[in-house]
């Protein structure tokens, strides 16, 4: 095996990028770069050192993906939560933006993420959405309004709606009950 660059399942923050980068050359292995869910080592790895980092991967809450179908879904995954985070614009709709950043068809990639997570991309973009919103409201840095804008909603009201349809709560209503109602991304 002479890989060297990886793609990891589970990784959805830059901190979690940073802590595993940081048990890797704890290890030996020196990262040359590393994104939301792709880990590049300055040398390729041999069978033994694979093992070595695999373990050290899991031990850490990640998932080394292998498959080409679990690579796909990841970048999709990774699309989205960076534009749900801000880190990319969505200047027309979600499915140009995969078929852009991805090159290749968008109903054979959405079959493969249904088959693979169970549930359509749409979804898991809008599961995406709400759960930030949760954050934002816990923040309370910013209103109702402004967090609908950022996270690209057409009005206050359409977010609204769906924060109650997806939580069984309006948002100020979470507001006021916060944390306990909020579930890790990675748990989507």
């Amino acid at each position: 095996m002479k890989e060297q660059i990886f793609r990891i399942k589970n990784m959805v923050c830059e901190h979690c990028g940073e802590v595993l980068e940081s048990k890797l050359n704890e290890a030996g292995f020196v990262v040359e770069s590393m994104r939301l869910g792709t880990i590049k080592l300055q040398e390729p790895v041999n069978g033994q050192q694979f093992i070595k980092l695999t373990n050290i991967v899991h031990q850490n809450g990640f998932e080394i993906i292998s498959d080409k179908s679990s690579q796909l879904v990841e970048q999709i995954k990774h699309l989205i939560i960076d534009v749900i985070h801000g880190r990319n614009k969505l200047e027309g709709n979600l499915s140009e933006y995969i078929v852009e950043n991805i090159h290749k068809d968008y109903q054979h990639l959405s079959r493969l993420f249904s088959s693979v997570e169970g549930k359509s991309i749409e979804r898991y973009f809008i599961l995406q959405k709400i759960e930030r919103s949760k954050e934002l409201i816990v923040y309370g840095e910013q209103n109702l309004s402004e967090i609908a804008f950022e996270l690209g909603y057409s009005s206050q009201q359409h977010f609204s709606r769906q924060f109650k349809k997806e939580t069984g709560l309006a948002p100020s209503h979470f507001k006021e009950i916060k944390e306990q109602k909020r579930t890790s991304i990675d748990r989507l």
